[in-house]
């Protein structure tokens, strides 16, 4: 029987929520195109994540012990094994630094289409894979009708597939022989700062706040609040908060439980970094900005009037 491959992505010894989004993703191509759906695990770790990767509608996980980090010609090497013993139909992929090492090399060898930074799959007279362009603005639909297309989908387009035990889970020796990349080692870049990509309330600021010196009054909600201080390109580019703060497409995916959109109008690069997120309450004095758009509660109100008065509720 054919079928669609998922690979599995992980760091740190913990897989990555993208991998579970990515196996939604291949259920919706698998069901479109008839095929099984299987998922790969890769590294000397791998088998310990076979069960985590047992989720509904997948068929089999396999998984390779080969490498103890993330290695490009372990990947390539494992996905094209894999291609060549199985009848693959599509292969989906994180897009992410490390998907994206790989996945065209995959493609490459495999002489087969690519399509990268996904946000929707169907099958309608061939694989139609929609992704964005002209810096969001527009959507475009991919029809795949040759080959095994090579799809990279980005994060938080799908929702999380649920734990199962139903699937067949068996290893998969590859012979990597020599690898021509070596991994010397891992440097954490945050610099000490805080990840916000785990933080469950994000209290994110614009242009609206004007002024450096008004970060304070930020600052003061986000401590009663507990939450986590987060920005848009522009604060990030006047060096008011690190890049490590930064929300977007040039900047980190999020998904808390809450976000708190504060003097930021909506531009599409922002809102492809937080739209998966539970809730978003949006403050600006513009009822037109486009965050309203997609805002589950709107104040259209001077920020600087409403915080203080959130400030003073949650104290």
């Amino acid at each position: 029987m054919s079928e669609v491959l998922v690979v599995a992505e992980h760091r740190g010894g913990e897989l990555r929520d993208v991998s579970f989004e990515a196996i939604t993703a291949g259920q919706e191509l698998a069901s479109g195109l008839g095929a099984s759906l299987a998922v790969v695990a890769i590294g000397k770790d791998s088998k310990g994540f076979a069960n985590e990767l047992n989720c509904n509608d997948v068929d089999t996980v396999y998984w390779v012990p080969e490498g103890e980090n993330f290695n490009h010609d372990i990947y390539h090497r494992s996905i094209v094994s894999l291609a060549s013993e199985r009848d693959l139909v599509g292969i989906v992929i994180p897009h992410s630094v490390n998907g994206l090492d790989y996945a065209p090399a995959v493609a490459s060898t495999l002489d087969t289409p690519i399509v990268t930074d996904v946000t929707g799959i169907a099958t309608n007279d061939g694989v139609v894979l929609t992704r964005e362009r002209y810096g969001s603005k527009v959507e475009t639909d991919i029809v795949v009708t040759d080959g095994v297309p090579v799809v990279t989908i980005r994060s938080t387009e799908w929702v999380k597939a649920n734990s199962s035990d139903s699937a067949t889970v068996r290893e998969f020796p590859v012979d990597i022989e020599t690898s021509t990349v070596t991994v010397e080692k891992f440097v954490d870049v945050m610099d000490g700062d805080i990840d916000i990509s785990q933080a469950d309330i994000l209290i994110s600021i614009g242009r609206g706040i004007a002024e450096e010196e008004n970060l304070s009054l930020i600052q003061e909600l986000a401590e009663v609040m507990d939450a986590t201080l987060s920005a848009s390109r522009p604060i990030v580019d006047n060096g008011w908060l690190p890049d490590s703060r930064q929300v977007g497409q040039s900047g980190k995916i999020v998904t808390p439980d809450v976000y708190l959109a504060i003097g930021i109008s909506g531009a599409v690069q922002h809102v492809a970094g937080m739209k998966g997120s539970d809730t978003i309450i949006a403050i600006n004095t513009d009822p037109n900005a486009p965050i309203f758009d997609i805002a589950d509660y709107g104040i259209v109100d001077d920020l600087f009037e409403v915080v203080p008065s959130l400030i003073s509720q949650f104290e």
